[in-house]
C-alpha cells in the first residue's frame, strides 16, 4: 500500500481539469452560488458554496470541497453549518490506514473510521451520487 500525502489523501496530484469540468458543471445549477477552484486551505480543491435559498431558514451554510487526484482517488466533503453545530459527510477514494480504498465518513459529524463503500470510477458519477445525496439531504431538512 501506497501511504498518502500529507493531506491525507492520495500519493498523485490533483487532477485540475477533472476539477475545471466538475466547476463547471456545477457553475451551470441553480443549486450552486459559487464554484472555484483554490488552494487556499493548503492543497488545490474545488470549493463549492451551495445556494442557501434550496435550503431551510436553519442552515446558514452549505459547502462542498472536492479533491479529485490523477489516479482517481477523491476527497468529496459535504458541511452544512446551522446556528449551534455544523452537519457533514465525506465520501472518499484513497489509501488510508482505517478503511478500504473506497470509504465514507457519515453524518452528522463524518467520523474516522468511516464506513467501507465501493464508487463509481468515472468522476461524473461519482458527482452524480454526491448530489443526489445532497438533494435527498435537502427534502430531509424541508420535511423537519
Amino acid at each position: 500500500m501506497v501511504p498518502p500525502t500529507g493531506d491525507g489523501g492520495s500519493p498523485a496530484p490533483i487532477d485540475r481539469p477533472i476539477l475545471e469540468f466538475l466547476q463547471a458543471r456545477l457553475q451551470a445549477t441553480g443549486q450552486v452560488a459559487t464554484a472555484l477552484i483554490t488552494d487556499a486551505s493548503g492543497h488545490l480543491e474545488l470549493r463549492v458554496t451551495l445556494a442557501t435559498s434550496y435550503y431551510p431558514g436553519s442552515v446558514e451554510e452549505a459547502t462542498l470541497a472536492v479533491r479529485w487526484y490523477t489516479n482517481d482517488d477523491f476527497k468529496i466533503h459535504y458541511r452544512e453549518v446551522h446556528p449551534k453545530d455544523a452537519w457533514e459527510c465525506r465520501w472518499d477514494r484513497h489509501p488510508n490506514p482505517h478503511n478500504t480504498r473506497d470509504h465514507f465518513h457519515p453524518p452528522p459529524t463524518a467520523p474516522t473510521p468511516g464506513n467501507d463503500a465501493s464508487w463509481a470510477t468515472d468522476h461524473r458519477d461519482v458527482l452524480q451520487l454526491v448530489l443526489d445525496e445532497i438533494e435527498e439531504r435537502i427534502r430531509e431538512l424541508w420535511r423537519d
